[in-house]
């Protein structure tokens, strides 16, 4: 307290100025419209540029809020995409499904789960992708993994009760299968361990007008990727003398420097699909099953 009264008694010339002067601008602005609609104009562009930089460190702290409501939403969104369905023929016999997409019998075929990166490599020739959902989120082996712009990114490959691992495109034995927008050719995208910027298309025949810049989207012929997924765009065209394919170079349309959050899609016919397939290579290739 004493040293309160110490300021005030030795800047006591100051304060009394301040007060006069506060007075006088008081009196200034109240009983003149034309400096007291100045002042106002002033007072609102201070209190507007106050409000908006206050507005912008209040919209960077909520960011990660923001980001994770909106990719929940965008979740939803796929999940109600006709692609996400298949018509059930229901000509044999009757099917009834528990989640139809709509009147006419078509069913759900590939099912959307939202995820976050918490841990990502991309300077290795086997690259991974860690996410904080698993086993006990729904998440299983051979689930595909794109971004949430809608580009390809891996499969999981592992999953523990919280977290899946997944194997990213930059990975040296990962292969997917991958088709021409504009043609519908497919073949096999692979990635050679040297550029994380580079993937490597194979399986195009020559005959095929292929453009740099041409898109690149995820086949019917996938059984993890649901079609019609960004995979990448053309950014060199190959040509081997030796073989009657391209190799084309692919940009990826996902950025693996910067994967924050994703989509997990699950094929709920993956299993069918699998099933059939060994048993009908069990059949017919097994030496028991061949007939003299």
């Amino acid at each position: 307290m004493r040293n309160i009264f110490l300021f005030i008694r030795r800047y006591r010339t100051l304060l009394t100025f301040l007060f006069l002067q506060g007075v006088a601008l008081w009196f200034l602005f109240t009983y003149n419209r034309f400096h007291k609609a100045k002042g106002l104009g002033v007072a609102n562009e201070i209190t507007g540029w106050v409000n908006s930089k206050y507005s912008n460190v209040e919209s960077f702290l909520t960011l990660k809020e923001e980001n994770r409501r909106v990719h929940k939403m965008n979740d939803s969104l796929l999940n109600l995409l006709s692609r996400n369905f298949m018509h059930v023929d229901t000509s044999a016999r009757l099917v009834k499904d528990s989640v139809p997409f709509d009147t006419l019998g078509n069913s759900r075929r590939y099912y959307f789960r939202p995820a976050s990166v918490v841990y990502n490599t991309v300077n290795s020739q086997k690259n991974y992708i860690q996410l904080n959902r698993g086993s006990n989120h729904g998440i299983k082996d051979n689930m595909a993994v794109i971004s949430s712009d809608g580009s390809a990114v891996g499969v999981v490959v592992n999953v523990s009760p919280n977290f899946s691992q997944v194997m990213s495109l930059l990975h040296v034995q990962q292969k997917v299968n991958a088709s021409l927008k504009k043609t519908g050719d497919f073949g096999t995208i692979d990635w050679d361990g040297k550029d994380p910027r580079r993937l490597t298309l194979r399986g195009i025949p020559k005959s095929i007008d292929i453009k740099t810049g041409d898109t690149v989207l995820t086949s019917t012929y996938s059984y993890n990727f649901p079609p019609g997924y960004m995979v990448g765009t053309v950014a060199e065209v190959v040509t081997d003398k030796s073989t009657n394919f391209y190799t084309l170079k692919i940009k990826p349309g996902a950025n693996f420097y910067n994967i924050k959050q994703v989509f997990v899609v699950e094929n709920l016919q993956y299993s069918e699909q699998i099933t059939l397939n060994q048993e009908t290579r069990k059949k017919i290739e097994d030496p028991k099953n061949i007939k003299k």
